[in-house]
């Protein structure tokens, strides 16, 4: 049997003396080298959907692979593509480091500089392990190893651009359109001043601040501190006490989106305008990165300098942003062309007209849910809802207050 190993490696020559190695191995087959923890993910990810037999049975990781620090980048990979063996490679190869990549989900850690012996020993023992656990859970075609629901992170350029509002009608259009058992989950990531509760008129004793420092968030734990909403809608709503916000890293962040991913068909995050690791991990995990802004100068400058962070700190590349256009209005100067030549981020087809009326009574009222169907702000939410694939198109204009009297 031919091993194929996949190495992740941002310094290219670290990389090439790496593969030479790796080709020394008997019954062994490099494939190309992949430079950071994202590029390995999306590489893996694409693989799973191609076909799960053409996943590498080994996975070897740099300790100084990044953005995502290389115990994370174990935790993700173990829990997303199970059916993968891991090895770490580090120059601090003690007990404590073998002990926190065991814990994180390797399967060996090989020290630097690399002998042959140690690294073969390593890989065929990761290789082995990753053999036994397909046929455990079944033939490799049917292996469940991809990402499991689609996660749609929205942020805000600043504040008052319309971020919740637009969450809120994406998870209620993603939960009407699925089915019931999975359906959608709105994650109030905006931990210093989450609305979604208020937009609901939501009042629960737990929040996602009581996942932190849970290090396996199961499925029971998860449900305990889920709100399952009327119409349906799941909900992590944010903690009620801003400083509780500290508690929330980047870490969590990973682990709760990873388990709800799994229950969940969709999962909806407000990130809020407000940056912090926790949402910037979502951003970074994101299938869809969405951005919310108005068609003014100010909040236009404000999407330019995010998405440059959001560049320089490798979390997500323009061009895979998507920006959504609130509140565009006859007299606006600034068109959604102009906004993504600007920005450099894709602008949605689907934009959203200012009318205030339409929103206030629903909004005042705590009752998000029922927007009138027929209202021009609405019908603009949930057509963009359809450009996402969350719903329907030829559904996008149902639901809410008018579709519960049909029914």
């Amino acid at each position: 049997m031919t091993t194929r190993i996949l190495p992740a490696v941002g310094d290219p020559d670290t990389a090439r003396s790496l593969i030479t190695l790796l080709s020394q191995l008997p019954d062994s087959e490099p494939m190309r080298s992949v430079p950071d923890s994202s590029t390995l993910l999306d590489t893996l990810a694409a693989l799973t959907h191609e076909a799960v037999a053409g996943l590498p049975e080994v996975v070897v990781i740099h300790e100084r692979i990044g953005p995502l620090p290389a115990l994370e980048l174990i935790r993700e990979v173990a829990l997303r593509f199970p059916a993968v063996g891991v090895v770490l490679v580090s120059a601090d190869a003690t007990a404590g480091l073998y002990s926190a990549a065991m814990d994180a989900g390797a399967r060996g850690l090989a020290g630097l500089p690399l002998s042959y012996e140690e690294l073969a020993a390593r890989v065929a023992s990761a290789a082995q392990w990753a053999v036994g656990m397909r046929r455990h859970l079944g033939a490799e075609e049917h292996v469940a190893t991809g990402p499991g629901g689609r996660i749609i992170t929205v942020s805000g350029a600043k504040g008052g651009v319309g971020t919740t509002l637009v969450a809120t009608q994406l998870a209620l259009a993603a939960q009407l359109a699925g089915p019931p058992e999975r359906g959608a989950i709105l994650v109030d990531l905006d931990l210093l001043c989450g609305d979604v509760g208020s937009y609901f008129d939501v009042q629960f004793r737990r929040s996602v601040a009581d996942l932190a420092g849970i290090p396996d968030i199961s499925q029971q734990v998860l449900s305990e501190a889920v709100f399952t909403h009327d119409t349906g809608l799941s909900m992590l709503i944010a903690p009620a006490e801003g400083e509780r916000a500290e508690d929330v890293s980047d870490v969590t962040a990973r682990q709760l989106l990873t388990a709800v991913r799994t229950r969940y068909d969709v999962v909806v995050v407000d990130c809020g305008s407000q940056m912090n690791s926790a949402n910037a991990a979502a951003v970074e995990m994101a299938d869809v990165a969405i951005l919310v802004t108005t068609p003014d100068v100010i909040s236009v400058r404000a999407v330019n300098r995010l998405v440059r962070m959001w560049d320089r700190l490798q979390i997500r590349k323009a061009a895979d942003t998507l920006t959504v256009v609130n509140r565009l209005g006859r007299t606006s100067h600034i068109q959604p062309q102009l906004i993504s030549r600007i920005t450099g981020t894709h602008v949605a087809r689907n934009v959203i007209p200012a009318n205030f009326r339409e929103l206030q009574e629903a909004q005042d009222a705590g009752r998000i849910q029922d927007l009138d169907a027929r209202g021009p702000v609405r019908r603009a939410m949930w057509s963009l809802a359809a450009e996402l694939g969350l719903a329907a198109p030829e559904s996008a204009p149902v639901g809410g207050r008018r579709r519960s009297r049909r029914a």
